[in-house]
Formats: C-alpha cells, structure tokens, sequence
C-alpha cells in the first residue's frame, strides 16, 4: 500500500521531467504549390463598326436664265420674213417639193426641168416637161400655157431664150404665183433658183443661214 503511495507521487513528475527531456518535431510544412501557367489568349484585333456616311442634302436653287435670242423670223420696215440662202420650196403644179437655192442676183426665177417640148393647144401655145421632186421616185409630167418667151443671158456671157410659165411658188408662209423661166440646163445641184421676182416685198434673206422657212 505504501509502495504503490510512492508510485503514485513519483509519476507526476516522471512525466513532466519525460515531456521536457523529449524533443518536440515542428510540424511539417506543407510543400508551395506552384499554378501551371495559364495561357494569353489575346483577342483579334476588330475593326471599328463603321459610321454611316452623313446623308447629302442638296440645295436646289432655281435662278431664271434668259434664253439664247431666237434667230429672227421677221425683219425690216415691212416685218417680212427671213430665210436663208437654201430653202425648200413647193411648186405649183405638180405640187412637188425642191431644193431651191436662193439668188438675189437673178431677176427672174429658174426651173430645171427634162424633156420640155412645145406644143399648140385650141390656138395656144402650151409646153409639157417632166419634174423631179425631192420625194418622187419617177417624174411627174407638167403641162402649163406658155406665157412668152425670154431671152436670159447667162453668167458665161452666152444667151438663151427660154420659155417662160406661172407657176406658183412656195417658201414657208409665202406664197406668189410667179413667171418662171425653164431650163434644161442640168449644171446645178439646185433644180430651182429663186430669184427677186419672188423675193421683191415678200421675204428678206440672210445669206449666211439656211432653211430658216419653216
């Protein structure tokens, strides 16, 4: 009883003397982790939204313009009308139009025509002839009461004597029932040459234009 009393005292301080003579081991650290690397990803470059292109506003502006000046139609003391150096012109009968070339310096008004032949007619003398028009596939043969016959001189100093019709001649608004002397003369581009016997009061002509007649 006494034995196990002294046991009993001594282990107290058997233990305390048994925790202060053992070694203590710190505590294991644990390890550092290390992350893997974590990959860059860049982003792709993105163009910029484009902007919508402002809209165009357009300011008319209407400003009157006075027209070119018209050629004029009328002229001179008498307002007659103009026309040019060429010009259409209808001739009655048949009613076919030419070509006429305008010549100021002639008296008396000249038609190119084929196959003129003279005949008598209940004690008249009358021609015949075949005319061309400008639109005319085949000639139109024209017969027409002489009036007289002239005798013209030509521009070579040559002379002819000629017969000569009325006939009535148009150009535009104008129209005159006119002597015309016929020729088979085939030497111009023009199968009618006007001349002053038409133009006197009726028509001024400005030479340097052309087809001015409506």
């Amino acid at each position: 009883m006494t034995r196990h009393k002294a046991l009993a005292a001594l282990l107290p301080g058997l233990l305390v003397a048994a925790c202060s003579s053992t070694p203590v081991e710190p505590p294991a650290v644990a390890e550092e982790r290390v992350c893997p690397p974590v990959p860059v990803v860049e982003c792709p470059v993105c163009d910029a939204r484009a902007c919508p292109a402002p809209p165009v506003v357009e300011k008319v502006i209407t400003r009157t313009v006075p027209a070119p000046a018209p050629v004029p139609l009328r002229a001179g003391k008498l307002n007659l009308p103009v026309i040019g150096s060429e010009e259409w012109a209808t001739v009655e009968p048949p009613g076919l139009e030419l070509k006429a070339r305008i010549d100021t310096g002639s008296d008396v008004t000249v038609l190119t025509v084929q196959n003129l032949r003279q005949f008598e007619k209940d004690g008249q003398r009358f021609v015949m002839f075949d005319l061309s028009g400008a639109e005319s596939e085949q000639p139109v043969e024209v017969e027409t009461p002489v009036e007289r016959r002239l005798m013209i001189k030509r521009r070579d100093g040559s002379s002819e004597r000629r017969y000569i019709v009325q006939l009535w001649l148009t150009i535009g608004d104008s129209r005159s029932l006119i002597d015309v002397a016929l020729s088979e003369r085939d030497e111009s581009e023009f199968p009618l040459q006007v001349g002053r016997n038409f133009l006197t009061d009726v028509a001024i002509v400005d030479v340097g234009q052309r087809y001015l007649a409506d």
